[in-house]
C-alpha cells in the first residue's frame, strides 16, 4: 500500500451519527469532551491468574528462581536458631562465673532443688553449656557468629542470583506482551480505532504496560520470598515451641481477613485510577494536537475546565486507591506488635519456669518478627498488585478485541493486475439499523478515471474504503480483475493500490523517507524522479537540508500544500495499478493545483483511478463521473452527458459555478441556468 494515511474523511464524519452511539461515542469527543462512561472491570482473581499465565514461557527460569528462593529462605530460617546458641553460651558463661568451680552442673541443680528453689534449678538444667566456675567461652561464641555470618552471606548471594534471573524473565515477558499488543493492533479492524480515542489507546499500550512491568518486577520476587519465609518461619516456630507457634499463627486468619476486606474496597479505585489516566491522556493528546483550533475559537477556558474535571477524577481515584490500600500496612504492623508482646510475655514465663532456654525464646521472637514481617510486606504490596492487575485488565481488553476477518487460507495472487473493478450487488452499513449502500452495481474498466461526486455523507469515501477492504461488506462482492478481493491477502490487494487523502499524514522523519515509504527499497534516483514529477523538488531546495529536512509527526515545519505534494509523490513512487485520490489537491494553491493535475494525468495514465472531488472543475476530463446520494449512484456519465441531462450533477455544477442555492438534505435546487456554462 502506498499510503500510510488514515481514511477518516467527510463521509465517515457525517456517517458517525448513523453508526450508533456505542461505536462512536468516544470518536465524537472534541477538545472539550469529558470521556467515556465508566467500564465494568474484570474480576481480580481471573485477571491476576491470566497475568501470571504470561510467565508460562519462562518456566525454566521460574523453577530456578524457586530453587534459589527456597535455598535463601532456608538459610535465613536456620540463622536465628543457630544465633540462639550464642545467646545460650553468653548466658551460661555469665551464670557459670558465679558458681563454684568444684561443683558440676548436676550438683548445682540438685543443691538448688534441696533448698526448694525448683525454678532456678529448672532454669540451670536447660543450660547445656553451663560450666560452673568458667566464664563466657568467646571462642565458641565466635565460631557460632562466623557460621551465622556465612549462612547469611550465602543467603544474600542466592537472593541476588534469584533477582537477576527473575528480572530477565519479567522483562522478556513484558517484551513479548508489547510485541503481542503491537501485533494485535495491526490485526484490529478500522472500526475499532474509529471507536477509540487515540490518547486512551496510547495510554493502554504505554502507561498500562509499564505499570504491569513495574508491578510484576516488584511483587513477584517479594511475594514469593515472603510466602516461603512464612512457611519456613512457621516450621521453625513449631519445632521450637508448638504452644508459642499456635499463638503466632492466630495472626494469619486475622491478617488475611483484614487484607481481603481492605483490598476489596480499594480495587475499584485502582481500576478507576488507570481509566481516568487514559481519559486524561486522551484530553491532553487531542488538545495539543488541535491547539491552534482551540485558540482560534477561544475555547481555552473549556479545555481547562475539561482538563480540571478529569484531573480531579484522577486525583480522587488515586487518593482513594492509595489511601485505602495504604491502611493495610499500619494495620498489619499493629497486629504484628500485639503478637510480639504476647509471645514475649509467654516466652519469658516459660524461660522462668525452665521449659525453654533463653536462646530458644530469643530465636522464637526473631522468627515471630520474621513471620509477621512478610505478612506485612505482602499486605503493603497489595496496592501495587491491584494497580498492576487493573492495568493488565485494560491491556487484555485490547488483546481480546475482535480482530478483522482473516485472509483466505489459500489466497489468490495478482501478479499483473490490469485494474478492472466491479461492485456486484454490494450492500454496506456502519449501523445495521441504518442502511447506507444498498445493492450497488458498478463496473470500472482498466485505465478508466472514475470521479465520484455528491454531497457530504453521500458515501463517496466509503465506496473507496470498501475497495481497500478497510471495512467488510454486508452483502455482495467486489472484484479486482475478476477476483473477489476477499480471496486476496490484504497485503497483496493494498500493494496494488495507491491512495492520497485530503487529510495528509507524514512520519516523523526526513522528506526522503516519507516519499520512499511508498515503495521500500526505491533508489535515490527514483525518489527524486517522483519528487520532480509531483513538484516536490521545487520547494525542497528552498529548505536548509533539502531532502534530508526532518519533519515532525504533524509536518508542522512545512505548509499544508507542501505536505500534500509529499503524499502525492509517495503515491507516484509506488507505481500502483489502482489509484485513489480523495480531494488530493484540496490543500494546494491554484497554480500548484494546475501543475499537480498535470502530474496526476501522467500518474493516471493506463491506471484505473477513483477521484473523489468537490471542485468539479478538477474532474471534467474523467471518463466516468458517478453522482452519489445517500449511498446510491443516482447518475453516471461523462461531464458533458451529465450537464446535458440536467439532473443532480447539473444542480451541483450550477450551485458551484453560478452560486445557486441547494438543499444538502434533499438535493433540490432551482432549475439551473446552463446557458453560460462552459463545457
Amino acid at each position: 500500500m502506498s499510503s500510510g494515511e488514515g481514511v477518516k474523511t467527510e463521509e465517515e464524519k457525517a456517517a458517525e451519527a448513523r453508526r450508533g452511539p456505542g461505536a462512536n461515542a468516544a470518536q465524537r469527543r472534541g477538545p472539550m469532551s469529558m470521556g467515556m462512561p465508566a467500564e465494568k472491570s474484570q474480576d481480580f482473581l481471573p485477571s491476576a491468574k491470566r497475568l501470571l499465565g504470561l510467565l508460562r514461557p519462562e518456566r525454566t527460569s521460574l523453577y530456578a528462581v524457586l530453587a534459589l528462593v527456597v535455598g535463601s529462605v532456608s538459610l535465613n530460617a536456620v540463622g536465628p536458631k543457630i544465633l540462639g546458641r550464642a545467646t545460650d553460651l553468653i548466658f551460661a558463661g555469665f551464670i557459670g562465673k558465679q558458681l563454684p568451680e568444684t561443683a558440676t552442673r548436676e550438683q548445682v541443680v540438685q543443691g538448688l532443688r534441696a533448698q526448694g528453689q525448683d525454678k532456678q534449678a529448672d532454669l540451670l538444667a536447660k543450660l547445656d553449656h553451663l560450666r560452673p566456675g568458667f566464664g563466657i567461652d568467646f571462642g565458641a561464641v565466635g565460631r557460632v557468629l562466623l557460621l551465622v555470618l556465612a549462612l547469611y552471606a550465602l543467603a544474600s548471594v542466592l537472593s541476588w542470583a534469584m533477582g537477576w534471573i527473575l528480572t530477565g524473565a519479567v522483562n522478556r515477558t513484558i517484551f513479548n506482551l508489547r510485541r503481542d499488543v503491537e501485533d494485535k493492533l495491526n490485526r484490529l479492524p478500522l472500526p475499532y480505532f474509529d471507536g477509540q480515542p487515540r490518547g486512551e489507546l496510547l495510554s493502554r499500550v504505554t502507561n498500562d504496560i509499564d505499570n504491569v512491568a513495574q508491578s510484576m518486577q516488584q511483587t513477584l520476587s517479594q511475594m514469593l520470598t515472603s510466602l516461603l519465609t512464612v512457611v519456613a518461619m512457621v516450621a521453625m516456630m513449631l519445632y521450637i515451641s508448638p504452644l508459642l507457634a499456635l499463638i503466632a499463627l492466630v495472626t494469619i486468619p486475622i491478617s488475611m481477613f483484614v487484607t481481603a476486606a481492605i483490598g476489596k474496597r480499594s480495587q475499584k479505585h485502582f481500576v478507576q485510577q488507570w481509566k481516568s489516566t487514559g481519559e486524561l491522556n486522551s484530553i491532553v493528546e487531542e488538545t495539543f494536537t488541535g491547539h491552534q483550533l482551540v485558540k482560534v475559537f477561544g475555547r481555552e477556558d473549556e479545555v481547562r475546565a475539561s482538563f480540571k474535571a478529569k484531573n480531579d477524577d484522577l486525583f480522587d481515584a488515586g487518593f482513594g486507591a492509595q489511601f485505602i490500600s495504604g491502611i493495610i500496612m499500619p494495620t498489619m504492623m499493629f497486629i504484628g506488635n500485639l503478637n510480639y508482646v504476647v509471645i514475649a510475655v509467654v516466652g519469658g514465663l516459660r524461660v522462668a519456669s525452665g521449659t525453654m532456654s533463653l536462646g530458644d525464646v530469643q530465636a522464637f521472637i526473631q522468627y515471630s518478627r520474621q513471620f509477621t514481617q512478610p505478612l506485612t510486606q505482602v499486605a503493603s504490596m497489595a496496592n501495587l498488585l491491584q494497580s498492576g492487575v487493573a492495568s493488565a485488565e485494560r491491556v487484555f481488553e485490547v488483546l481480546d478485541a475482535p480482530e478483522q476477518r482473516a485472509d483466505a487460507t489459500a489466497p489468490t495472487t495478482l501478479d499483473d493486475p490490469h485494474g478492472q473493478v466491479r461492485f456486484e450487488d454490494v450492500s454496506f452499513s456502519y449501523d445495521p439499523e441504518k442502511p447506507l449502500i444498498q445493492h450497488l452495481d458498478l463496473c470500472v474498466e482498466p485505465g478508466q478515471t472514475v470521479a465520484i461526486v455528491g454531497p457530504t455523507g453521500a458515501g463517496k469515501t466509503t465506496l473507496v474504503n470498501l475497495i481497500m477492504r478497510f471495512y467488510e461488506l454486508d452483502a455482495g462482492r467486489i472484484t479486482l480483475d475478476g477476483v473477489d478481493i476477499t480471496q486476496l491477502t490484504r497485503h497483496n490487494l493494498r500493494s496494488e493500490i495507491g491512495m492520497v487523502l485530503q487529510d495528509t499524514w507524514l512520519f516523523g522523519g526526513t522528506i526522503r523517507d516519507n516519499i520512499a515509504y511508498g515503495r521500500p527499497g526505491a533508489s535515490e534516483e527514483e525518489v527524486v524522479a517522483a519528487a520532480r514529477a509531483t513538484y516536490v523538488d521545487r520547494f525542497v531546495h528552498s529548505l536548509p537540508d533539502g531532502y534530508d529536512t526532518v519533519l515532525d509527526a504533524e509536518g508542522g515545519n512545512i505548509s499544508a500544500g507542501e505536505k500534500q505534494l509529499i503524499t502525492i509523490a509517495r503515491a507516484f513512487l509506488s507505481d500502483p495499478a489502482l489509484l485513489i485520490l480523495d480531494e488530493a489537491t484540496s490543500s494546494v494553491d491554484t497554480r500548484t493545483e494546475l501543475l499537480v493535475q498535470q502530474a496526476m494525468s501522467a500518474l493516471r495514465h493506463d491506471r484505473t483511478s477513483f477521484v473523489i472531488a468537490h471542485r468539479l472543475s478538477t474532474i471534467r476530463d474523467a471518463d466516468v463521473i458517478l453522482v452519489m446520494r445517500d449511498g446510491q449512484i443516482v447518475e453516471q456519465g461523462s461531464h458533458e452527458e451529465l450537464l446535458a441531462s440536467g439532473g443532480a450533477y447539473a444542480e451541483l455544477y450550477a450551485a458551484q459555478f453560478s452560486g445557486a442555492a441547494i438543499d444538502v438534505d434533499t438535493g433540490e435546487a432551482p432549475a439551473p441556468d446552463l446557458a453560460g456554462a462552459k463545457v
